[in-house]
């Protein structure tokens, strides 16, 4: 059975310079200036399983991202894997957006770009880690869902789904179409070939912004349909006095003092 998949992914702040990201004060977001973004690490987990139904199965792949234009080349990264197209959405109005108004507007994208018989995505993003998404995405888009999933098996018309629960694992099996939040657990993921990156470079990506999205309710997007909102902005500074001890004795000794 030939599947059309959908895997949405995330380009985020590069996990190692995690030490250089500061806060806008005043609208209490990230400043991401100056920091390289990677695509979100659990998402590669969703485009390995997308690759291996699509080798298995045939069909095609296709990528779907929101943020700025200039994740571009992530993208074009995500697509050497061996997926077949990309769309980013991308426009100001989007800015900001906590996950609900982030699957939102995904699930706009889907809609206009689908249909399909599968949409996956990473189980947690490294920035947010909420691991909503995947579920609000099923909700906005009334499909089955399901999160932590570290196996899947094709069915005629449907799917075989493992799903970890604490220390135990639960077994579905979900009608297609559906949304499936991927474990890092379930697969390790390749590395592109020399062709998959060369061939990432002719494949079609496309910009859409808010007046190609059909239907949607620019009140839900952004940081203004964001009800996640960020409270009381601190800078915190972690120091204490200290003293520098010349022996153990002196140690000895102030340990003395407190015991009484």
């Amino acid at each position: 059975m030939a599947l059309n998949i959908a895997v949405c992914i995330k380009v985020v702040p590069n996990p190692e310079q995690y030490d250089k990201i500061r806060l806008n004060p005043e609208t209490k977001t990230l400043i991401r200036e100056g920091i390289e973004t990677v695509i979100n690490g659990a998402d590669l987990h969703a485009i390995e399983l997308a690759m291996q139904l699509k080798e298995k199965n045939g069909g095609k792949v296709t990528l779907i991202s929101m943020g700025p234009s200039q994740i571009q080349p992530q993208m074009r990264e995500a697509l050497s894997y061996g997926c077949d197209e990309a769309y980013i959405l991308s426009d100001r109005k989007f800015g900001g957006a906590d996950s609900l108004a982030t699957a939102y507007t995904l699930a706009k994208g889907v809609e206009a770009t689908g249909p399909f018989d599968l949409l996956l995505l990473g189980n947690v993003s490294g920035d947010g880690a909420t691991a909503h998404v995947p579920s609000q995405l099923g909700e906005f888009l009334n499909l089955p869902h399901l999160t932590d999933v570290i196996a899947v098996n094709l069915e005629e018309e449907a799917v075989l789904v493992k799903k970890e629960i604490g220390q135990a694992v639960a077994s579905y099996r979900l009608k297609l179409p559906a949304v499936l939040g991927i474990d890092r657990k379930l697969n390790k993921v390749r590395h592109p070939s020399v062709k998959g990156i060369f061939g990432a470079k002719k494949k079609p990506m496309k910009i859409l912004t808010v007046a190609e999205l059909k239907g949607l309710e620019e009140s839900r997007l952004g940081l203004s349909g964001s009800p996640t909102k960020a409270g009381e902005y601190r800078n915190v500074v972690y120091s204490r006095e200290c003293t520098e001890l010349k022996d153990v004795a002196e140690l000895a000794q102030i340990i003395r003092k407190y015991r009484g």
